[in-house]
């Protein structure tokens, strides 16, 4: 059964850090483009990152870049968005995401920054 298990959010204070990790069961990283997409409050839900699984090439949203970073382990089927210089506006819950026939979700990490 294909699962995607966001986990890392929490709550940080302005200009701190959080790691997420997506763990992924089903299917392997290898062969699939894995996404981190996030959801405000009141907004539609946005592209953050995504990684190739086979080449490792990476996008990142103009909105965090240079702040966060995406990278894969395939050895354990996980995918890690590293968040830096964290900002209120980041405050979102964070989903992974795969396009496997259709798209999965998991189900989401709460990301709060606040002082």
């Amino acid at each position: 059964q294909l699962q995607l298990v966001e986990s890392g959010g929490g709550l940080a204070q302005p200009g701190g850090y959080l790691r997420l990790s997506c763990a992924v069961s089903g299917f392997s990283l290898t062969y699939y483009v894995i996404g981190w997409f996030r959801q405000a409050p009141g907004k539609e839900r946005e592209g953050v990152s995504c990684i190739s699984g086979s080449d490792g090439s990476t996008h990142i949203a103009d909105s965090v870049k240079g702040r966060f970073t995406i990278s894969r382990d395939n050895a354990k089927n996980t995918v890690y968005l590293q968040m830096n210089v964290l900002k209120p506006e980041d405050t979102a819950v964070y989903y992974c995401n795969v396009y496997l026939r259709r798209d999965y979700w998991g189900q989401g990490t709460q990301v709060t920054v606040s002082s």
